[in-house]
């Protein structure tokens, strides 16, 4: 009797699990892999909170994570994770960390740590140096494109787009 209800349990609790990280592939931009406590992870594993704290980004390490909406972050200390923790959207990248130039176009393409601006305290990533350097062109259209655009595509499946 045991086994006919473990396998249903079982079969239940595996289809949420994967459907939360589904979820989180199509409104975050997430590693293709889960973390230890079974979300995906955000930002390829870069400290968010370094984005606007340090001269460079620094990479997460995984005992320092939080989570946020169904997506993990790494940290680089405990200091940076407390500070993530106390208000996380102040340290996330617009438009769950896709190419901000992507979603002007109605795209959503990987964002890059590297290539990166904050305008108004705001995060933004850009999947290359080439988009980048368009961005740059003009900012401050892409930047309200994309606001506009992405309450269109925010729910879509990225393979949809």
């Amino acid at each position: 009797m045991t086994r006919i209800f473990t396998f249903p349990a079982l079969t239940t609790a595996l289809t949420l699990a994967l459907a939360a990280a589904a979820l989180a592939d199509d409104e975050y931009n997430v590693s293709n892999s889960l973390t230890l406590t079974g979300q995906p992870l955000g930002m390829h594993g870069v400290d968010p909170v370094s984005m606007f704290e340090a001269e460079k980004p620094e990479m997460g390490n995984a005992t320092f994570t939080s989570a946020h909406d169904g997506v993990d972050y790494y940290f680089a200390s405990q200091a940076a994770q407390a500070t993530f923790e106390a208000d996380p959207t102040a340290h996330l990248p617009q438009f769950g960390g896709f190419c901000a130039f992507g979603v002007y176009v109605g795209k959503k393409l990987d964002g890059d740590v590297r290539y990166a601006d904050i305008v108004d305290n705001k995060l933004y990533l850009f999947v290359n140096e080439d988009i980048f350097k368009k961005y740059l062109e003009d900012k401050e259209t892409v930047i309200q494109g994309a606001h506009a655009k992405w309450a269109d595509i925010h729910h879509t499946p990225v393979g949809s787009l």
